[in-house]
């Protein structure tokens, strides 16, 4: 996101059961970090190099 210019804000869920929780309810997965542009659940790490690898990743982030 940073080599991308995007403005992001990281949540740190690890020290906070609640927060995580949260963040597992809205992903519907069970797995952390999840990232999401406006709303929309674009994946974990995995998901963002794929999608930065198949030349889609500059359209879901709208840039």
């Amino acid at each position: 996101m940073q080599r991308k210019n995007v403005p992001f804000v990281e949540y740190d869920v690890s020290d906070d059961a609640a927060t995580e929780q949260e963040m597992r309810q809205r992903s519907g997965r069970q797995t952390v970090p999840e990232i999401f542009s406006d709303d929309a659940l674009v994946g974990g790490c995995d998901d963002l190099f794929a999608l930065e690898a198949a030349g889609i990743l500059d359209g879901r982030l709208g840039v």
